[in-house]
Protein backbone atom coordinates (compact mmCIF):
# COMPACT_ATOMS: atom_id res chain seq x y z
CA UNK A 1 0.00 0.00 0.00
CA UNK A 2 1.31 3.45 -0.88
CA UNK A 3 1.87 5.83 2.03
CA UNK A 4 0.02 8.55 0.12
CA UNK A 5 -3.31 6.62 0.02
CA UNK A 6 -5.93 7.03 2.70
CA UNK A 7 -6.31 3.67 4.48
CA UNK A 8 -9.75 2.12 4.53
CA UNK A 9 -11.60 1.86 7.81
CA UNK A 10 -11.35 -1.92 7.60
CA UNK A 11 -7.58 -1.76 7.46
CA UNK A 12 -7.54 0.51 10.50
CA UNK A 13 -9.84 -1.82 12.41
CA UNK A 14 -7.60 -4.78 11.60
CA UNK A 15 -4.46 -2.90 12.62
CA UNK A 16 -5.97 -1.80 15.93
CA UNK A 17 -7.22 -5.33 16.64
CA UNK A 18 -3.74 -6.73 16.02
CA UNK A 19 -2.18 -4.06 18.21
CA UNK A 20 -4.55 -4.83 21.07
CA UNK A 21 -3.78 -8.51 20.61
CA UNK A 22 -0.18 -7.71 21.48
CA UNK A 23 1.34 -7.65 18.01
CA UNK A 24 4.36 -5.49 17.36
CA UNK A 25 4.42 -2.79 14.70
CA UNK A 26 6.65 -4.94 12.50
CA UNK A 27 4.27 -7.88 12.76
CA UNK A 28 1.27 -5.70 11.88
CA UNK A 29 3.06 -4.41 8.77
CA UNK A 30 3.87 -7.95 7.66
CA UNK A 31 0.36 -9.31 8.28
CA UNK A 32 -1.46 -6.44 6.57
CA UNK A 33 1.09 -5.89 3.83
CA UNK A 34 1.82 -2.31 4.85
CA UNK A 35 5.16 -1.10 3.51
CA UNK A 36 5.28 2.46 4.91
CA UNK A 37 5.76 3.57 8.47
CA UNK A 38 3.72 6.69 7.77
CA UNK A 39 0.79 4.54 6.68
CA UNK A 40 1.15 2.42 9.80
CA UNK A 41 1.20 5.58 11.91
CA UNK A 42 -2.02 6.72 10.21
CA UNK A 43 -3.95 3.49 10.79
CA UNK A 44 -2.77 3.34 14.43
CA UNK A 45 -3.32 7.06 15.12
CA UNK A 46 -4.86 7.58 18.56
CA UNK A 47 -4.27 4.00 19.66
CA UNK A 48 -1.97 3.94 22.71
CA UNK A 49 0.89 1.43 22.67
CA UNK A 50 0.31 -1.73 24.71
CA UNK A 51 1.59 -1.84 28.27
CA UNK A 52 4.37 -4.30 27.45
CA UNK A 53 6.10 -1.65 25.34
CA UNK A 54 6.41 0.74 28.28
CA UNK A 55 9.79 0.27 29.88
CA UNK A 56 10.54 1.64 33.39
CA UNK A 57 12.69 4.74 33.41
CA UNK A 58 15.16 5.36 36.24
CA UNK A 59 14.36 9.07 36.07
CA UNK A 60 10.57 8.74 36.23
CA UNK A 61 10.55 9.78 39.90
CA UNK A 62 12.74 12.80 39.18
CA UNK A 63 10.52 13.76 36.26
CA UNK A 64 7.44 13.63 38.50
CA UNK A 65 9.19 15.79 41.12
CA UNK A 66 10.28 18.28 38.47
CA UNK A 67 6.74 18.64 37.17
CA UNK A 68 5.40 19.04 40.70
CA UNK A 69 7.95 21.76 41.48
CA UNK A 70 7.18 23.52 38.21
CA UNK A 71 3.47 23.51 39.04
CA UNK A 72 4.39 25.11 42.38
CA UNK A 73 5.95 28.00 40.48
CA UNK A 74 9.66 27.18 40.63
CA UNK A 75 11.85 28.19 37.70
CA UNK A 76 14.34 25.90 35.94
CA UNK A 77 17.34 26.95 38.04
CA UNK A 78 15.49 26.33 41.30
CA UNK A 79 14.35 22.89 40.14
CA UNK A 80 17.91 22.04 39.06
CA UNK A 81 19.23 23.13 42.48
CA UNK A 82 16.73 20.98 44.34
CA UNK A 83 16.94 17.83 42.20
CA UNK A 84 20.58 17.96 41.10
CA UNK A 85 19.78 17.16 37.45
CA UNK A 86 20.71 18.81 34.17
CA UNK A 87 18.78 21.91 33.13
CA UNK A 88 18.15 20.34 29.73
CA UNK A 89 16.39 17.40 31.42
CA UNK A 90 14.18 19.77 33.42
CA UNK A 91 13.29 21.66 30.26
CA UNK A 92 12.36 18.42 28.48
CA UNK A 93 10.23 17.19 31.36
CA UNK A 94 8.20 20.34 32.01
CA UNK A 95 8.10 22.21 28.71
CA UNK A 96 4.44 21.32 28.13
CA UNK A 97 3.42 22.96 31.42
CA UNK A 98 2.33 26.61 31.47
CA UNK A 99 4.94 29.18 32.48
CA UNK A 100 4.33 30.13 36.15
CA UNK A 101 3.28 33.65 36.97
CA UNK A 102 6.03 36.01 38.08
CA UNK A 103 6.59 35.78 41.80
CA UNK A 104 6.76 38.72 44.15
CA UNK A 105 10.14 39.94 45.35
CA UNK A 106 9.46 38.54 48.82
CA UNK A 107 8.50 35.14 47.45
CA UNK A 108 11.60 35.06 45.25
CA UNK A 109 13.80 35.77 48.27
CA UNK A 110 12.02 33.14 50.32
CA UNK A 111 12.43 30.47 47.65
CA UNK A 112 16.03 31.44 47.02
CA UNK A 113 16.74 31.03 50.74
CA UNK A 114 15.00 27.64 50.71
CA UNK A 115 17.12 26.61 47.75
CA UNK A 116 20.29 27.63 49.57
CA UNK A 117 19.25 25.71 52.67
CA UNK A 118 18.47 22.65 50.58
CA UNK A 119 21.83 22.91 48.81
CA UNK A 120 23.81 23.15 52.03
CA UNK A 121 21.80 20.39 53.69
CA UNK A 122 23.17 18.12 50.97
CA UNK A 123 26.59 19.72 50.48
CA UNK A 124 27.60 20.18 54.14
CA UNK A 125 27.83 16.44 55.00
CA UNK A 126 29.81 15.85 51.79
CA UNK A 127 32.32 18.55 52.66
CA UNK A 128 32.53 17.35 56.26
CA UNK A 129 33.31 13.83 55.04
CA UNK A 130 36.05 15.19 52.75
CA UNK A 131 37.58 17.19 55.61
CA UNK A 132 37.55 14.18 57.90
CA UNK A 133 39.11 12.01 55.20
CA UNK A 134 41.88 14.59 54.82
CA UNK A 135 42.50 14.63 58.58
CA UNK A 136 42.56 10.83 58.74
CA UNK A 137 45.07 10.63 55.90
CA UNK A 138 47.32 13.21 57.55
CA UNK A 139 47.08 11.45 60.93
CA UNK A 140 48.07 8.16 59.30
CA UNK A 141 51.16 9.86 57.84
CA UNK A 142 52.33 10.80 61.38
CA UNK A 143 51.39 7.67 63.32
CA UNK A 144 52.96 7.31 66.76
CA UNK A 145 55.60 9.76 68.01
CA UNK A 146 59.04 8.73 69.13
CA UNK A 147 60.55 10.31 72.26
CA UNK A 148 62.64 12.64 70.08
CA UNK A 149 59.66 13.68 67.96
CA UNK A 150 57.60 14.32 71.09
CA UNK A 151 60.32 16.59 72.50
CA UNK A 152 60.60 18.57 69.24
CA UNK A 153 56.83 18.98 68.79
CA UNK A 154 56.31 19.86 72.47
CA UNK A 155 59.07 22.48 72.45
CA UNK A 156 57.65 24.13 69.33
CA UNK A 157 54.15 24.08 70.87
CA UNK A 158 55.51 25.74 74.00
CA UNK A 159 57.33 28.42 72.01
CA UNK A 160 54.01 29.24 70.29
CA UNK A 161 51.74 29.18 73.35
CA UNK A 162 53.94 29.39 76.46
CA UNK A 163 55.42 32.38 78.29
CA UNK A 164 58.88 33.50 77.18
CA UNK A 165 61.61 35.55 78.76
CA UNK A 166 61.87 39.11 77.39
CA UNK A 167 64.80 41.54 77.63
CA UNK A 168 62.58 44.00 79.50
CA UNK A 169 61.14 41.26 81.72
CA UNK A 170 63.55 38.34 82.10
CA UNK A 171 61.98 35.24 83.63
CA UNK A 172 62.96 31.66 82.95
CA UNK A 173 59.95 29.72 84.13
CA UNK A 174 57.81 27.25 82.16
CA UNK A 175 54.17 28.40 82.04
CA UNK A 176 51.72 27.28 79.36
CA UNK A 177 48.07 28.28 78.88
CA UNK A 178 45.50 26.86 76.47
CA UNK A 179 41.82 25.95 76.34
CA UNK A 180 42.10 22.97 73.96
CA UNK A 181 41.86 19.75 76.01
CA UNK A 182 43.80 17.82 73.36
CA UNK A 183 46.68 20.30 73.33
CA UNK A 184 46.75 20.41 77.13
CA UNK A 185 46.98 16.61 77.24
CA UNK A 186 49.77 16.68 74.66
CA UNK A 187 51.75 19.30 76.60
CA UNK A 188 51.51 17.27 79.80
CA UNK A 189 52.85 14.29 77.88
CA UNK A 190 55.70 16.50 76.69
CA UNK A 191 56.49 17.43 80.30
CA UNK A 192 56.54 13.71 81.14
CA UNK A 193 59.07 13.18 78.34
CA UNK A 194 61.12 16.10 79.65
CA UNK A 195 61.33 14.43 83.08
CA UNK A 196 58.90 16.68 85.00
CA UNK A 197 57.14 15.08 87.97
CA UNK A 198 53.43 15.87 87.55
CA UNK A 199 53.01 16.34 91.28
CA UNK A 200 55.20 19.46 90.98
CA UNK A 201 52.90 21.08 88.44
CA UNK A 202 50.43 23.76 89.53
CA UNK A 203 47.29 24.73 87.66
CA UNK A 204 45.01 27.72 87.45
CA UNK A 205 41.74 28.03 85.52
CA UNK A 206 41.08 31.27 83.62
CA UNK A 207 37.40 31.53 82.89
CA UNK A 208 34.65 34.05 82.19
CA UNK A 209 32.73 35.07 85.31
CA UNK A 210 29.40 34.06 83.73
CA UNK A 211 30.53 30.42 83.58
CA UNK A 212 30.75 27.95 86.46
CA UNK A 213 34.36 27.71 87.78
CA UNK A 214 33.59 24.67 89.94
CA UNK A 215 32.30 22.68 86.97
CA UNK A 216 35.30 23.78 84.92
CA UNK A 217 37.72 22.74 87.67
CA UNK A 218 36.18 19.29 87.92
CA UNK A 219 36.58 18.96 84.15
CA UNK A 220 40.29 19.89 84.21
CA UNK A 221 41.01 17.72 87.26
CA UNK A 222 39.53 14.73 85.45
CA UNK A 223 41.51 15.52 82.29
CA UNK A 224 44.90 16.08 83.95
CA UNK A 225 44.59 13.50 86.71
CA UNK A 226 45.87 16.14 89.15
CA UNK A 227 44.88 16.56 92.80
CA UNK A 228 42.52 19.44 93.73
CA UNK A 229 45.30 20.85 95.94
CA UNK A 230 47.40 21.45 92.82
CA UNK A 231 44.87 24.02 91.57
CA UNK A 232 45.14 27.69 92.52
CA UNK A 233 42.06 29.86 92.88
CA UNK A 234 40.49 30.45 89.44
CA UNK A 235 41.02 33.75 87.62
CA UNK A 236 37.69 35.25 86.52
CA UNK A 237 37.39 37.41 83.43
CA UNK A 238 34.96 40.28 83.92
CA UNK A 239 31.98 40.49 81.62
CA UNK A 240 31.80 43.25 79.00
CA UNK A 241 28.16 43.84 78.00
CA UNK A 242 29.14 45.01 74.50
CA UNK A 243 30.94 41.73 73.78
CA UNK A 244 28.97 38.94 72.11
CA UNK A 245 30.64 35.81 73.42
CA UNK A 246 30.74 32.65 71.30
CA UNK A 247 32.48 30.33 73.79
CA UNK A 248 29.43 29.51 75.85
CA UNK A 249 27.54 26.35 76.76
CA UNK A 250 28.49 23.04 78.34
CA UNK A 251 31.61 22.69 76.20
CA UNK A 252 33.17 25.87 77.59
CA UNK A 253 35.65 25.15 80.39
CA UNK A 254 37.85 28.22 80.14
CA UNK A 255 41.62 27.98 79.70
CA UNK A 256 44.05 26.03 81.85
CA UNK A 257 47.25 27.71 83.01
CA UNK A 258 49.99 25.10 83.57
CA UNK A 259 52.85 26.29 85.76
CA UNK A 260 56.05 24.34 86.51
CA UNK A 261 57.80 25.76 89.61
CA UNK A 262 61.60 25.96 89.68
CA UNK A 263 61.77 25.27 85.95
CA UNK A 264 64.58 27.56 84.76
CA UNK A 265 66.60 24.54 83.65
CA UNK A 266 63.68 23.13 81.67
CA UNK A 267 63.05 26.55 80.13
CA UNK A 268 66.63 26.71 78.84
CA UNK A 269 66.37 23.19 77.43
CA UNK A 270 63.17 24.15 75.60
CA UNK A 271 64.89 27.25 74.25
CA UNK A 272 67.77 25.07 73.03
CA UNK A 273 65.45 22.53 71.40
CA UNK A 274 63.61 25.28 69.56
CA UNK A 275 66.87 26.96 68.50
CA UNK A 276 68.11 23.66 67.05
CA UNK A 277 64.89 23.16 65.07
CA UNK A 278 64.94 26.73 63.75
CA UNK A 279 68.63 26.60 62.80
CA UNK A 280 68.14 23.30 61.00
CA UNK A 281 65.27 24.82 59.00
CA UNK A 282 67.44 27.83 58.15
CA UNK A 283 70.31 25.64 56.96
CA UNK A 284 68.06 23.58 54.70
CA UNK A 285 66.43 26.70 53.28
CA UNK A 286 69.72 27.94 51.79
Amino acid sequence: MSSGLKPADGLRDQAIALRRAGRSRREIKQILGITSNSTLNTVLAGEPPPEWTRRPNAKDALRAQARSLREQGLDYDQIVAQLGVAKSSVSYWVRDLPVPERLSYEECRKRAAEGVRHYWATERPIRAAKREAGRATAAAEIGGLSQRELIIAGAIAYWCEGTKSKPHHPQERVAFINGDPGLVTFFLRFLDAAGVDRHRIRYRICIHESADPDVAQRFWIALTGAEPAQFYKPTLKRHTPRTVRKNVGDSYHGCLHIDVPQSAGLYRRIEGWVRAAVMDAARNAT
